[in-house]
């Protein structure tokens, strides 16, 4: 079969990027390409050549599920592919927000082959293959996300975007409009401008499309693809604590000394919430935030020396932080946040939450166990209280006075489209109830208490 030369020319786009190269062979972009040009040269058969295509469509496909892409699954495709290859180019451009003339030469080459592949008239290889694979998936609408085009919807729906967002769904579809906007204007800096624009206001890879992260012993990090919504303001009262907060993290992204935080108190007082709401105040800021539980400290070194570099501001979060007087992984964390000989990174901060100040777990006959065996007593209930010390600004968090939590009940409800028109006195009465049979007074305890009215249908 004699080469065509239409289909050649996405292999020979493909083979001719320069910083773009390592997006790699085994990428969908490269393997289409091989196919396409195997097919053409009489290496692969009709059916074979078919089955192949339709592996890589449906690659395209699952990426496109998981990313919940809204249009054009083709150029989303290629969308993702530029938010997320992290090569020379796009971390210089990530760290500076300007590159050398070299690299901005180099990145109008790929960007004019990226325009084309976009574009690329995949028609006469569906009709030779019987397939109407690319027609389908370039006239992708949002319409059809419902349907599922895979099995395995991943559980995001309409009700879910309101508390909750999928942030690297959200970047990716907004750099595949604009590059739509853009791809047909005769002038390339257009185009240019626009992924510039992208890595400079996000950042490149993972980190640039992702808010959070946890630890997996495999790939080490591993994006939380859904973060909540809620700002600082949806927490009721605990005003000074806020404010101490966000002046600390304003500090620590202004690049300013800014120290590790302890939140401490009662469950259900909003530590947590008050935590992850930073992360919808700072993302556009650079503020990237790393889960870590207490078995995963042995990876923070690590962990540490992949973000030291990169232009983002990293929380280190931990949630319920504390240890039992036999657990040794403290002695990790006392190492990273001060005290190890490498010195912590400027862009790295530790933020805890737990239900006491004293994070290692103590007793009066610990202290007597101590006392009577130990030489050196100081030395050993130092040992015990150090880690909390290392936490440079320490807030309390405690449960509200009674009428404290009718306010914010009542403040709730008046948010709430179902409760706003209940009389203020009938939500207190079954307040009143309510708390009859829940006995904390907290933050946590006044939204389990609206959730239950609107499951009654008031």
């Amino acid at each position: 079969m004699k080469t065509n030369e239409v289909e050649e020319t996405m292999y020979k786009l493909t083979s001719k990027l320069i910083i773009y190269r390592n997006i790699g062979k085994d990428s969908s972009l490269f393997k289409i390409a091989r196919i396409i040009k195997h097919f053409e040269d009489g290496k692969l058969n009709k059916e074979k050549a078919a089955s192949l295509m339709l592996d890589e469509i449906y690659e395209i496909i699952d990426i496109a599920n998981y990313y919940r892409f809204d249009s054009d699954l083709w150029t989303s495709y290629i969308a993702y592919l530029l938010a997320t290859n992290e090569n020379p180019f796009t971390l210089e451009a990530e760290r500076t927000g300007t590159v050398s003339e070299t690299f901005k030469k180099f990145a109008f080459n790929d960007f004019a082959i990226f325009r084309k592949i976009i574009d690329y008239d995949f028609s006469k290889i569906e009709k030779e293959l019987d397939i109407e694979c690319f027609s389908s998936i370039k006239a992708f609408t949002k319409n059809n996300l419902d349907s599922n085009l895979i099995n395995g919807n991943k559980g995001y729906n309409d009700e879910s975007t309101a508390l909750y967002s999928n942030n690297a769904s959200i970047r990716i579809n907004e750099l595949s409009r604009e590059m739509v906007s853009v791809k047909d204007k005769s002038d390339d800096n257009a185009f240019y401008d626009t992924i510039m624009d992208f890595y400079k206001k996000y950042g490149v890879g993972e980190f640039g499309i992702n808010k959070a992260f946890r630890i997996s012993s495999d790939d080490l990090l591993v994006p939380i693809m859904c973060t909540s919504n809620m700002v600082l303001s949806d927490l009721i009262g605990y005003e000074e604590q806020k404010k101490q907060i966000v002046q600390n993290t304003e500090a620590f992204i202004n690049g300013k000394a800014a120290n590790n935080v302890l939140l401490y108190g009662d469950a259900g007082t909003g530590k947590s919430s008050s935590i992850k709401s930073l992360l919808n105040m700072y993302y556009d800021r650079g503020l990237r935030m790393i889960e870590v539980y207490k078995y995963d400290f042995k990876y923070l070194p690590e962990i540490i020396s992949i973000i030291k570099n990169r232009n983002y501001y990293f929380i280190i979060y931990m949630d319920d932080l504390s240890f039992e007087k036999n657990e040794t992984e403290y002695k990790y964390l006392k190492a990273v946040i001060e005290g190890g000989l490498e010195v912590r990174p400027s862009n790295v901060l530790v933020y805890a939450t737990s239900n006491r100040v004293h994070l290692l777990h103590e007793t009066f006959s610990d202290r007597k166990e101590v006392e009577s065996d130990d030489v050196h007593v100081s030395d050993t209930l130092t040992e015990q209280t150090s880690l909390a010390n290392r936490f440079g600004l320490t807030i309390g968090y405690f449960s509200v006075r009674r009428q404290e939590f009718f306010d914010m009940i009542c403040t709730m409800a008046s948010e709430n489209e179902k409760l706003s028109s209940k009389d203020k006195n009938e939500l207190i009465n079954k307040a009143i109830l309510w708390n009859s049979y829940h006995s904390d007074l907290s933050g946590r305890s006044a939204r389990q208490f609206i959730t239950y009215l609107l499951t009654q249908d008031c």
